[in-house]
């Protein structure tokens, strides 16, 4: 079915496959996560990793980072962190002068490819301001101009344990990360026993300087990602699916949802935006795309709702701190409202 692609999209695929399997022989057991970054990657969007201290999401994201290449920036969300941080460094040179040197936002001009934010809800909300205008216009001003990034994506990773000295991020800065991925302890025991006692997984710094540079060139992507999007079709049917899923979304009382304990004409307090409609439907092309298909199929929306979506639903406070528990079963009770198409 890719005869409809252009016959230089067929190479990019076998890329981006190329690019998946290589991420995966660092980072085992996380198939399903890889294949959600790499559809980000596909779509130019932004991404959140999300899970238990030690599982793996820092590695992951620098494994990611390598294979796209290009200029690569890392910054530490501390307490203390502010926003000119990101923007400026100062400090004494030889001769006892202070110096100014541009941070590691604009290090690399407007070259920058790959900016990750470690550990983000350790830094306070002002430095989220800033990142928010990074990921949203992809430009900052510094040194009296404004810098642009065409190839800029944003990765950052928070661990679900820590609460001490956090800060949650507003509903706007959520909303700029195109995914918010999960990341868990793998429960093969092949890979468990493999993790455990392999050295060669206890050295992450080797590990990923294995991977080739550019395996998937973000310098290249924006003119893919534009290919993809205008070369996967959505069928009428699967429109009125999608639409079906929108209006369930803005109104699940109405769609007939229910929920267990949950009083579901106050779950929902925002979140079923145009933004993030659009963003499933970016998603879910470049899935179809990599599954070797050139238009859409129910299967697509589904794989990618949760990471798309999930994080876009802003529940009333009282059901906030059962999101983990009420999330899936709004999730699965939509998608059983919705008529699928045949």
């Amino acid at each position: 079915m890719l005869d409809r692609l252009d016959s230089d999209l067929k190479d990019w695929r076998s890329r981006a496959l190329a690019f998946e399997r290589r991420i995966g022989e660092v980072v085992l057991g996380q198939a399903d996560a890889i294949r959600l970054l790499t559809i980000a990657a596909l779509c130019r969007g932004h991404v959140l990793l999300e899970g238990d201290v030690g599982v793996g999401k820092t590695t992951l994201l620098r494994t990611v980072a390598r294979a796209l290449g290009g200029p690569y920036e890392r910054i530490e969300g501390t307490i203390d962190l502010m926003p000119n941080d990101m923007l400026y460094s100062a400090y004494i040179a030889e001769d006892g002068r202070p110096r100014i040197d541009p941070g590691p936002a604009i290090a690399h001009g407007e070259d920058l490819a790959v900016f990750f934010f470690n550990e983000i809800n350790r830094a306070r909300p002002q430095v989220h301001s800033l990142l928010l205008r990074m990921m949203a216009e992809r430009s900052v001003s510094a040194f009296r101009k404004e810098l642009r990034f065409p190839h800029l994506q944003v990765f950052a990773d928070r661990n679900k344990v820590e609460r001490d000295e956090t800060f949650e991020l507003p509903a706007a800065a959520r909303d700029r990360f195109m995914m918010e991925i999960r990341i868990e302890t793998p429960a093969d025991p092949d890979v468990r026993r493999r993790l455990a006692f392999d050295p060669v997984f206890h050295d992450a710094d080797r590990l990923i300087d294995r991977i080739d540079e550019a395996v998937l060139p973000y310098d290249r992507l924006n003119g893919v990602a534009a290919a993809i999007q205008t070369g996967v079709r959505v069928s009428p049917a699967i429109e009125t699916y999608l639409l079906g899923l929108w209006d369930a979304l803005s109104d699940p009382a109405r769609a007939g949802i229910a929920i267990e304990d949950v009083d579901i004409s106050r779950l929902i307090v925002g979140g079923a935006s145009p933004r993030g409609i659009s963003a499933l439907v970016r998603a879910a092309r470049a899935r179809a795309w990599l599954e070797g298909r050139d238009s859409l199929v129910p299967d697509d929306i589904r794989a990618i709702f949760a990471p798309v979506m999930g994080h876009r639903i802003f529940f009333s406070p009282i059901y906030e701190m059962r999101r983990d528990q009420i999330a899936p079963k709004l999730h699965a009770a939509l998608f059983d409202a919705v008529p699928v198409p045949v």
